[in-house]
Formats: C-alpha cells, structure tokens, sequence
C-alpha cells in the first residue's frame, strides 16, 4: 500500500499562482510515476501532468508553459508549480501513484481544492 498526502490548495486570483505537494509513503518500487489529475464540477477526471522516477514528464495541453511539475524522489514527494492560473483552472486536484512491476498498482490522494476567481 501507497499513503499519499496533498497539500497546496486554496483560492487564487486569476493570474495568481499556486504550488500543490504530495508526499508518498509507503511499499513504493524504484520504478515508478507520480503525478496529478483534476476534476471540475460536472467533468470527467483529467490528467493534468506526469513524472516518471527517471524524470520524464509529460503535460496535458491546456498547462503546458504555466504548470511545472516535479518531484524530489529521496523525499517521494511531487509538485505541481501552477503559474498564470485560470479560472477554468478550478477544480478539486488529486495526486496519483503509480507502482511499476510486473503490474501497475494505483493509488489515489484525497484531493485538494484549487479556486481561480476572476
């Protein structure tokens, strides 16, 4: 099992910026990714971002050049460095982990919420 643990959320003016963590802890493998979805009232979950263990990462189109995502792997902690927030930015904001063996194991934070007001 994967304990994860956000913090970061809260309310922002549009242009304002925000950064989320999220802690893991737990049985996690060397191989692995962590990253963060979304989901506005209404709407279907969403990818927002992804890093690999190695670093990769990969953005969804609507954040690429305002969000950065990162993670500190001797901490096992992610982050999601928003800049130029929107108000369509809002939404409840979950971390995800997954372990990477012969299966994926996914694991789900409880989320936090992101306000942009315009």
């Amino acid at each position: 099992q994967v304990q994860l643990v956000e913090s970061g959320g809260g309310l922002v003016q549009a242009g304002g910026s925000l950064r989320l963590s999220c802690a893991a802890s737990g049985s996690i493998f060397s191989i692995n990714t962590m990253g963060w979805y979304r989901q506005a009232p209404g709407k279907q979950r969403e990818l927002v971002a992804g890093i690999t263990s190695g670093g990769s990462t990969n953005y969804a189109d609507f954040v690429k050049g305002r969000f950065t995502i990162s993670r500190d792997n001797a901490k096992n902690t992610v982050y999601l460095q928003m800049n130029s927030l929107k108000p369509e930015d809002t939404a409840v904001y979950y971390c995800n982990f997954q372990n990477r063996g012969q299966w994926v194991w996914n694991y789900w934070g409880q989320g936090t919420q992101v306000t942009v007001s315009s």
